[in-house]
C-alpha cells in the first residue's frame, strides 16, 4: 500500500498521544500545532524512539511497526532532521556526509554529488561544523540525513533555532527538496508561513489528537473545523504569473476560477506562486461594488456558513470557479444582506500574500 499509514498511542502519565493519519508517499507533509501538542512525540514514535508507543506504522508498503513488531530505528530506512544539525566536529563537511552515507540499509546508494548540488554546499566541504553559519550547519544536516538515501525524510522544526535571515536562507532548498526528490516529508512545525510555503498536505495536532488531515487547500478552507495558522483563519490557492503591467506596478495571478492583482514585486510571467487569502481581508457583498479601491472583485457562490466560537462571528465559505476561499464576517452582516447557502454573491479581496 502506497502512502504513510500511522497510527499510534502513548500513555505517560501527565499525556497521551492517540494519533492516527494518513499522508500521501512523497512531498512535505506538515505536523502542524502548537507548543506541547504533541508533535514531537508522534515524530520520534514514528522514528521508533519512543519504546512505550504501540500501535502501526508503514511507510509506502514497508511495516516498521504493527500489533506483532517493531524494527528497530537503525533498521528503519529514515533520515531525521533535528532543530540543531547534530554534526560531528571532528570531521569535515565531505567527512560527515560521507558517515551519512555509511549508515545507508539501501541497495542504492545515493549520488552525493547530486546532494551536494541540490543543498549548495559545495563551497563548504572542507570546512568543519564550527565554522559554518547556522543555516548552512542545517543544509548540511538535512544532506547527512539524506545521505543514507532514506524512505522517509523526518524533520523536526528545522528553522526554528534560525533567526530570519537564516530562515530566509534555507527556505528555497527546503522548497527544492519536493520539487527534486521523490520520498515523503515529515516536517513538524509550528510557524504558519513555513506550512503555507512548503506543505502540500498537513496533519493539525492538538493536545495529543490528530484534529484535521489533508491536503493543505482543502484542508485550510473547511468551515467546520477552522484551522488557524497563526493569528486568523485563510485559504491557500496554486496560482500562475500570467501578466506584468509595468506602468502600476502590478502582477496578474491567474488560478482556476479567477484572477488576482498583487504587487509585482520581483515576479516573472509564467511562474507558479502559492497565494494565502486571509478571511479577515475578504469582505462579501450581495451586488457588484463599483468605484472602489479594492481591485480584486470577483463573483462567487456561498457553499458553507458556520458559527465561529471564537467571538460571534460567522465564518463563510465561497466557491470563486473551482477554488475555495473564506470570510469572516460578523453576524449583523449575515442578517442585514440576508445571505444563505447556495446564494450568488460578490467578494473583494483586500490583499492576497505571495509565499
Amino acid at each position: 500500500m502506497s502512502g504513510i499509514q500511522v497510527k499510534l498511542q502513548i500513555n505517560w502519565p501527565n499525556f497521551s498521544l492517540d494519533a492516527a493519519f494518513e499522508a500521501p508517499g512523497q512531498g512535505i507533509t506538515a505536523l502542524f500545532g502548537s507548543s506541547g501538542c504533541g508533535k514531537t512525540s508522534l515524530l520520534r514514535s514514528i522514528a521508533g524512539l519512543e519504546p512505550s508507543a504501540r500501535g502501526h506504522v508503514s511507510i509506502n508498503g514497508e511495516v516498521w511497526q504493527d500489533d506483532q513488531h517493531s524494527i528497530p530505528t537503525h533498521q528503519r530506512e529514515l533520515g531525521y532532521v533535528f532543530q540543531e544539525a547534530s554534526l560531528f566536529p571532528h570531521l569535515s563537511v565531505l567527512g560527515n556526509l560521507q558517515f551519512g552515507r555509511k549508515r545507508s540499509h539501501a541497495k542504492a546508494q545515493i549520488d552525493l554529488d547530486a546532494l551536494i548540488d541540490l543543498l549548495g554546499i559545495a563551497p563548504l566541504l572542507q570546512r568543519k561544523p564550527e565554522s559554518l553559519s547556522g543555516g548552512e550547519r542545517q543544509r548540511v544536516g538535512i544532506a547527512r540525513a539524506l545521505a543514507v538515501n532514506p524512505h522517509l525524510l523526518l524533520m523536526d522544526e528545522p528553522l526554528a533555532a534560525l533567526d530570519l535571515a537564516r530562515k530566509q536562507e534555507i527556505l528555497p532548498y527546503l522548497e527544492r527538496l519536493h520539487r527534486e526528490l521523490k520520498l515523503p516529508v515529515l516536517y513538524v512545525t509550528h510557524s504558519p508561513d513555513e506550512v503555507v510555503r512548503l506543505a502540500h498536505h498537513i496533519v493539525v495536532v492538538d493536545a495529543g489528537r490528530v484534529v484535521a488531515s489533508g491536503s493543505l487547500v482543502d484542508t485550510l478552507s473547511r468551515v467546520d473545523l477552522p484551522i488557524r495558522l497563526g493569528d486568523d483563519l485563510g485559504a491557500v490557492l496554486q496560482a500562475k504569473v500570467a501578466d506584468i503591467d509595468s506602468q502600476w506596478k502590478l502582477a496578474r495571478l491567474d488560478f482556476t476560477g479567477g484572477i488576482f492583482w498583487t504587487r509585482a514585486q520581483q515576479l516573472v510571467v509564467g511562474d507558479a506562486v502559492r497565494v494565502r487569502v486571509l478571511a479577515r481581508d475578504v469582505s462579501i457583498a450581495r451586488e457588484k461594488p463599483t468605484a472602489s479601491t479594492i481591485q480584486n472583485v470577483l463573483s462567487a457562490r456561498i457553499t458553507d456558513m458556520v458559527n465561529d466560537e471564537q467571538d460571534g462571528f460567522i465564518v463563510v465559505r465561497v466557491i470563486v470557479g473551482e477554488s475555495a476561499l473564506i470570510a469572516r464576517v460578523t453576524q449583523r452582516s449575515v442578517a442585514e444582506l440576508k445571505l444563505e447557502l447556495d446564494q450568488s454573491v460578490w467578494i473583494q479581496v483586500k490583499s492576497v500574500a505571495l509565499t
